[in-house]
């Protein structure tokens, strides 16, 4: 186990059934939408959000976490999809707001090329996404979308002053599940028998990318 203890520790127990949500959501992405399905998905996070308050982690995370959580409460629908957005931003910002303070600033991505290549590419990764987007949404989503890609590429900005390979990678895992999830909520035609995969592979991204923005900070 990751912390000290054994499995009957609080730390190694909230871990655990972080997972044990985690994994009951995924088996029931092939259901109808549920209460109970979207709380499985919410508590998975949240459980991580309990965990760094456990372990005396930054309340930015914390917080970062929790509005996360909120947001994976969001049902069907455009309205509903707003709010999901809505509450994903604000959680993107407190990404960016947290990196930035924990980060050795933006010079870092001009000193070590790596990190400017991994910029690059993310770039390239949202603003595909975009355009493949603009086609295919009304009016109304399409600067909530921008802004959204907005705050993804900022945040992957503010993730690589860090020096946290679990924190980049897990950067790197949001935004890929962002966009598979873009991709099967407006791209993949509804008789796609894409569809299933791309969800399980969506929140299977969604989730270690949380996790391992997680365990990057409290584990060091």
């Amino acid at each position: 186990m990751p912390f000290p203890g054994g499995i009957d520790a609080n730390a190694n127990a909230t871990l655990v059934f972080s997972l044990a949500a985690a994994v009951i959501y995924a088996f029931s992405l092939g259901m109808p939408p549920r209460l109970s399905r979207s709380a499985a998905r919410t508590l998975a996070v949240a459980m991580l959000a309990v965990l760094v308050v456990q372990q005396g982690g930054p309340w930015l995370l914390v917080a970062a976490l929790g509005v996360s959580a909120v947001a994976l409460l969001s049902r069907d629908g455009e309205k509903a999809f707003l709010g999901g957005a809505t509450s994903f931003l604000a959680a993107h910002v407190l990404y960016v707001v947290l990196f930035l303070r924990a980060g050795g600033g933006l010079g870092l991505l001009l000193a070590e090329p790596w990190r400017a290549a991994i910029v690059l590419a993310m770039a390239v990764l949202v603003l595909a996404m975009v355009f493949a987007l603009r086609r295919r949404v009304g009016p109304a989503l399409r600067l909530p979308i921008g802004v959204h890609a907005a705050a993804l590429l900022a945040m992957g900005i503010a993730a690589l002053t860090l020096n946290s390979v679990g924190v980049v990678g897990g950067i790197v895992l949001l935004i890929l599940s962002d966009g598979l999830h873009a991709a099967e909520k407006f791209l993949l035609p509804a008789i796609s028998p894409h569809r299933i995969w791309v969800r399980h592979a969506a929140w299977a991204l969604y989730y270690v990318g949380q996790l391992a923005i997680t365990l990057g900070f409290l584990l060091g």
